[in-house]
């Protein structure tokens, strides 16, 4: 008989190693470029579009702003970021790109190959399940 409550049965503990072990992928090429892999994933964002507000920057990467800030602040810290009261609303802050942070996109265009290489999975397979990933994601953030 099937057990519902079987540990290797549920999405929840699946979604969980799986992003841990990924998120470890990333490290021998994030190290060089002195990023955690949440510090890549905010630099990700504002290589998109810099400036941003961090409330923006908060939502993009499906954060609240009180996590995303000590994010911002070590990279701040690193001299890859600036955060700077919003001229138009004083109570939000805007976080801009440095030049040695714009700079640091040419270094890390490498890190999903790399990342890539290391899983040993064709491309159109990782983009297949990212897309459902995103998917799901997408489902979950609707239910309240």
């Amino acid at each position: 008989m099937d057990d519902p409550l079987e540990l290797d049965r549920q999405l929840c503990f699946a979604l969980a190693a799986t992003s841990r072990e990924v998120v470890r992928l990333y490290r021998p090429s994030l190290e060089p470029l002195g990023l955690t892999h949440p510090q890549y994933l905010v630099m990700l964002a504002l290589w998109e579009r810099s400036p941003q507000r961090l409330r923006d920057l908060a939502e993009r990467l499906r954060l609240e702003p009180a996590t995303a800030s000590p994010l911002v602040g070590r990279l701040e810290a690193a001299g890859l970021v600036t955060r700077q009261r919003s001229a138009s609303d004083p109570r939000a802050v805007d976080i801009a790109l440095t030049a040695d942070g714009a700079a640091l996109r040419e270094r890390a265009v490498r890190v999903p190959g790399e990342v890539v290489e290391r899983l040993g999975h064709p491309i159109a397979r990782l983009e297949a399940l990212r897309d459902e990933l995103t998917a799901l994601l997408e489902a979950a953030r609707t239910i309240e």
